[in-house]
């Protein structure tokens, strides 16, 4: 049976993914698939847009006006990260809400420790806010 493309990455997000080693590609490849996840379960979201913005893998709603792009990156300390556009604010929602749950990049990332267990819970819903924020924003 083939894949579907939440499976499989697109040629570009999946070369990126292929040039890391293997165990930065698993957790970012995790980290994708928690994001389609995410999608999927939010009534109205629809289907992700993939793409490469700043060289790195990014997702959208692919339909218009409902949420934020979160953008995966394997960063050179080991560490991968979540990045959100940072003008949202939605890292500051996030630091309010789950302050001791992750390592924060200033306005726009969420950091992750290979050698750290992961709260998904808390993630999914760090994800669910970005990939609504335009429709809440509206409050729809």
């Amino acid at each position: 049976m083939p894949l579907s493309a939440r499976d499989r990455p697109n040629a570009q997000a999946g070369a990126y993914f292929a040039a890391l080693p293997e165990e930065t590609a698993d957790e970012l490849l995790r980290m994708r698939g928690l994001i389609h996840r995410v999608a999927e379960e939010i009534e109205g979201v629809g289907p992700l847009a993939e793409s490469l913005k700043w060289g790195e893998p990014s997702y959208t709603p692919a339909k218009a006006g409902v949420g934020s792009s979160v953008r995966l990156a394997a960063l050179r300390d080991g560490r991968v990260a979540m990045h959100f556009i940072c003008h949202t604010g939605l890292v500051d929602r996030f630091r309010d809400i789950y302050p001791d749950v992750f390592d924060y990049d200033g306005k726009r990332s969420i950091l992750i420790a290979p050698d750290k267990p992961v709260d998904e819970q808390a993630l999914s819903h760090c994800v669910a806010m970005a990939l609504t924020y335009h429709r809440d924003r509206r409050g729809c």
